[in-house]
C-alpha cells in the first residue's frame, strides 16, 4: 500500500470499474494528484497522508463524501435526479449532514461525463443526434457552467483545509481554435456540371452578388472566400495559437460536398496546412454507422499527409453514444472533438476537461480522449447581433479561465470569409486576439 503526502487514499466498500474510472479522473486529470483505493479499514485508518472515505457512514471522523448507489450499479435505469443549489451552482445526489460536501460530486460527475441521460429513451433530431434541450443541464439552466470543474475546485479547497501538507499544483487555461473544412473551396475545382448548377441556382434565386463572387474566383480575379488556410496560419502564428484543422476527405454524397480527393490540388492544400498545424479527420456523413468506410476515410489522409492522424470530428456533430466512440476506436483514433451541441453553447458533459470516455454498455473506460467543445459557430447565429454573441463567448471564456479547463471552439472554412466583412469572421479574430 502506497502512502505518501501527494496521495489521496479512498476507502469505499466496493471498488467498481465506475468509482475507480470518476476518482481517477478528478485527482489525477484535474487535481493532478495520485489516487490509491482500499477495502480494508485497518489500512485507511493506518494511512498517514490524505485521504477519504466514500461510503454510506463514516468509520470516524475523516474526511467523508457519503455515497449514493450510482458508481456501484450496473448498466442504466431512470434515475430520478431533483437538481439543487449548491452556493449558486447547480448540483444533485444531495448528502446527509456527516458529509464533507453536501452533494456526492463523484456520481455526478459520472453522470454528466459518461452522458448516462444518453443512454436512456429519447427523440432524435433529423440527423440522428441528441438534442440540446432533451439534456438535463439544459432543462436545469447549467449548459453554460462547467459544474464539474466547479465541484472539484470547491473539492479540492476543503481538502487543503483539512490536509495541508497537499501538493497544491493547479492546472493551466488552454485555447484551442478548432476549424472544420468540409469543403476546401466555394467555387474552384468543383467541376463543370457542378458549376453549372450552381450557376442556375444564384440566377433562379437572383442571388447576382453571389453570381459576381462566382465568376470573379473561376477567372482569377478574386480569392476563393474558402481558401482561408493562409490568412489563419498568419493569424495564429501572430498571436502564439496552436489550431486544429479537420478535413473532409469524403466519396461525394448529398451531405458530403467536398471538391473531389482524387483532385491533386486536395492533397497539396492538405499537406501545406499539415506543415504548421495538426490535420484530423473529419468523418463524413455516410461513415457515421460504417467503421469500414470511416476506417477508408483516415487511411487517404494518412497517405495525404504521411503522419499518423488520431483526432476525429463528425460531420454535423453527430453522436450516438456509445456507439460512435467504439467505432472510432475501432478506426484507431484516440482523441474525439464532436462533445458538444451544434444549436447550444456550453458543456454537454459538463466540464471543460478532456476525459477519457466511459462505456457504459460494456462498464469499462475506452482508450479515447473526449475534448469537449464549448462553442461550435452554428449556436451562435440564435444571439442574432454581435453584441450579445461576444458577450456570450465572453461569458463562456471567462468561466472556463476560473477553473483553469481547456476553452476548444468549432469554426468552419466556409463561414469564415476574409474576402469581404461579416460578424463571424469579425468574432474568431476577436477571440485568437483576446484568447
Amino acid at each position: 500500500m502506497k502512502d505518501s503526502s501527494d496521495m489521496v487514499l479512498i476507502y469505499t466498500y466496493k471498488i467498481t470499474p465506475r468509482l475507480q474510472y470518476v476518482m481517477k479522473h478528478i485527482f489525477k486529470r484535474m487535481l493532478l494528484t495520485e489516487v490509491d483505493f482500499t477495502t480494508r479499514v485497518e489500512d485507511f485508518i493506518a494511512h498517514n497522508g490524505p485521504k477519504l472515505s466514500y461510503a454510506k457512514q463514516p468509520l470516524q471522523n475523516e474526511f467523508f463524501v457519503r455515497s449514493t448507489e450510482l458508481l456501484f450499479d450496473q448498466g442504466v435505469s431512470d434515475i430520478e435526479i431533483k437538481v439543487s443549489d449548491w452556493d449558486g451552482v447547480s448540483c444533485f445526489f444531495p448528502c446527509s449532514e456527516k458529509s464533507v460536501l453536501p452533494y456526492d460530486i463523484f456520481a455526478a460527475s459520472f453522470y454528466l461525463m459518461s452522458r448516462y441521460e444518453e443512454y436512456l429513451p429519447h427523440v432524435k433530431d433529423e440527423h440522428g443526434r441528441y438534442p440540446a434541450a432533451e439534456s438535463l443541464a439544459a432543462k436545469n439552466n447549467f449548459l453554460e457552467l462547467p459544474v464539474i470543474d466547479i465541484w472539484v475546485e470547491r473539492l479540492r479547497v476543503a481538502l487543503a483545509e483539512r490536509f495541508p501538507e497537499m501538493t497544491n499544483v493547479q492546472r493551466s487555461y488552454a485555447f484551442t481554435p478548432v476549424i472544420d473544412v468540409p469543403v476546401i473551396f466555394r467555387y474552384r475545382k468543383r467541376g463543370i456540371i457542378r458549376t453549372i448548377g450552381g450557376t442556375l441556382v444564384d440566377l433562379s434565386r437572383f442571388r447576382f452578388r453571389e453570381l459576381f463572387k462566382r465568376f470573379g474566383v473561376l477567372l482569377g480575379l478574386k480569392q476563393d472566400p474558402n481558401n482561408v488556410f493562409d490568412t489563419l496560419t498568419a493569424l495564429h502564428k501572430e498571436h502564439g495559437i496552436d489550431a486544429l484543422y479537420f478535413f473532409l476527405l469524403a466519396d461525394y454524397s448529398h451531405y458530403d460536398k467536398n471538391v473531389s480527393v482524387y483532385k491533386p490540388v486536395m492533397r497539396t492544400l492538405i499537406k501545406s496546412v499539415a506543415d504548421y498545424s495538426i490535420v484530423s479527420l473529419m468523418a463524413s456523413y455516410r461513415s457515421f454507422k460504417d467503421p469500414e468506410l470511416l476506417k477508408k476515410e483516415r487511411r487517404r489522409l494518412i497517405n495525404f499527409i504521411n503522419r499518423p492522424v488520431k483526432r476525429i470530428r463528425h460531420r454535423f456533430n453527430r453522436l450516438q453514444v456509445p456507439e460512435t466512440y467504439r467505432e472510432v476506436v475501432e478506426a484507431e483514433f484516440n482523441e474525439d472533438y464532436t462533445m458538444g451541441y451544434p444549436e447550444k453553447v456550453g458543456f454537454r458533459a459538463g466540464t471543460c476537461t478532456p476525459f477519457y470516455f466511459y462505456d457504459i454498455s460494456y462498464e469499462e473506460q475506452l482508450p479515447l480522449l473526449v475534448n469537449p467543445v464549448a462553442v461550435i459557430y452554428s449556436a451562435l447565429y440564435q444571439y442574432q447581433n454581435i453584441k450579445r454573441t461576444r458577450e456570450k463567448i465572453r461569458q463562456l471564456r471567462q468561466v472556463v479561465k476560473d477553473v483553469n479547463g481547456h476553452f476548444n471552439v468549432v469554426f468552419s472554412n466556409d463561414v469564415l470569409d476574409f474576402t469581404a466583412y461579416n460578424s463571424i469572421t469579425a468574432l474568431y479574430k476577436e477571440m485568437i486576439e483576446n484568447h
